[in-house]
């Protein structure tokens, strides 16, 4: 952790990057003092997923009173904060505009340092705020509804890309899975209440494996293998038990996730791992992820729930360790809807790691 200063640093942090819009305020990194969160699922379930003009709007209504909440559950004025952090990336670029308008605003009035952080460095650091003694390096499995990352953490901030999706996330997976069995929005959760009920292995989905980048993920070819069985049962008339298909093609994701990260941590000798982003919050992931880690006797840092989900608690986590390193971000600060993950992070490259070239496969923090 880094050398503490005498003074406590305390950030307002702002997240709007898709259908939550969220206010918090952090301290130090790890300790949050308020963690507001607007959100916009049961709007948005009406169209079955989200739609980027809405979403944009409804945060132009809510992020006022969001801010306003979280200044006030924490005890702090502007006078008593060191900065504003704000996800300028990546994300649904209207969405985005909101929060990093507000932010610049905000931080330009009261003659406040302006943070801007990346959404996935915000999911990463989630872990810090979860556990409190946790320091780099570990490994940290990043996956949402956008994103599917394996990262190598080096140092706060400083990432190794080992492996990403070269489609579907994962999170894309469920949303589009739930929605072809007829379960709804948001995918994750109806997936995961209707695999308990389901037989795991009534289906043998198939799990891709990418030649020369084998710690890189692809979801559409399980995608489309469940799609396919949908319409062939439809065409021949028959019924399947929607719990055992959403069962089995949780089984195919949660092996893969769990398959990639196990062995980055062999492969590495990093026996620290975590788990982040929204389909973190899965409870199978969560069960196995737990039980291989015990069998092995690595350390699992497995955040709650809510850190889990878009926040932004985690983007004053990962603004701090930012504001420490005396970065600011200047007033032409944009949304950028596809943000690399920073040119702090670098393709990893290491001699020996299991069947990987480094050169090959997908840039380094470029999201598909």
């Amino acid at each position: 952790m880094p050398e503490q200063t005498a003074k406590d640093v305390t950030l307002l942090a702002i997240e709007s990057s898709c259908d939550e819009t969220a206010a918090a305020v952090v301290r130090n990194g790890r300790d949050v003092l308020s963690d507001i969160i607007s959100s916009q699922i049961a709007i948005h379930t009406e169209y079955g997923g989200v739609v980027p003009e809405i979403a944009s709007r409804k945060h132009v209504e809510a992020i006022t009173l969001c801010v306003r909440r979280a200044l006030a559950e924490a005890g702090v004025e502007l006078k008593d904060l060191d900065g504003v952090a704000v996800t300028h990336g990546p994300g649904l670029v209207g969405a985005l505009l909101v929060g990093v308008s507000f932010a610049k605003a905000l931080a330009f009035s009261a003659d406040l340092p302006l943070l801007g952080v990346h959404h996935i460095d915000g999911h990463i650091s989630a872990c810090y705020i979860e556990e409190k003694s946790l320091e780099p390096p570990f490994l940290c499995l990043v996956a949402s509804g956008g994103h599917s990352h394996l990262v190598c953490v080096r140092d706060y901030g400083i990432y190794d890309i080992l492996g990403q999706t070269r489609d579907d996330a994962a999170g894309e997976a469920f949303d589009k899975i739930a929605r072809a069995l007829g379960l709804g929005y948001p995918g994750g959760p109806k997936i995961d209440a209707a695999a308990r009920e389901g037989d795991a292995r009534a289906y043998d989905f198939p799990q891709a494996k990418i030649g020369g980048a084998s710690y890189d993920f692809s979801f559409s070819g399980l995608k489309s293998a469940v799609l396919n069985l949908l319409n062939q049962s439809r065409m021949a008339g028959e019924e399947l038990r929607v719990a055992d298909v959403a069962a089995s093609f949780q089984r195919a994701v949660v092996d893969v996730l769990t398959e990639h990260l196990l062995r980055a941590s062999e492969d590495t000798g990093i026996r620290t791992i975590a788990i982040a982003g929204g389909v973190a919050s899965n409870s199978a992931l969560r069960k196995r992820l737990t039980e291989e880690s015990a069998a092995r006797g690595l350390t699992f840092i497995c955040p709650r729930p809510v850190l889990c989900t878009d926040n932004a608690a985690m983007i004053g986590a990962a603004g701090y360790y930012r504001f420490r390193r005396g970065e600011r971000s200047d007033w032409a600060l944009n949304a950028e809807p596809n943000l690399p993950l920073g040119n702090r992070e670098r393709r990893f490259h290491a001699a020996g790691m299991h069947g990987h070239d480094g050169a090959a496969g997908v840039k380094g923090g470029e999201m598909s």
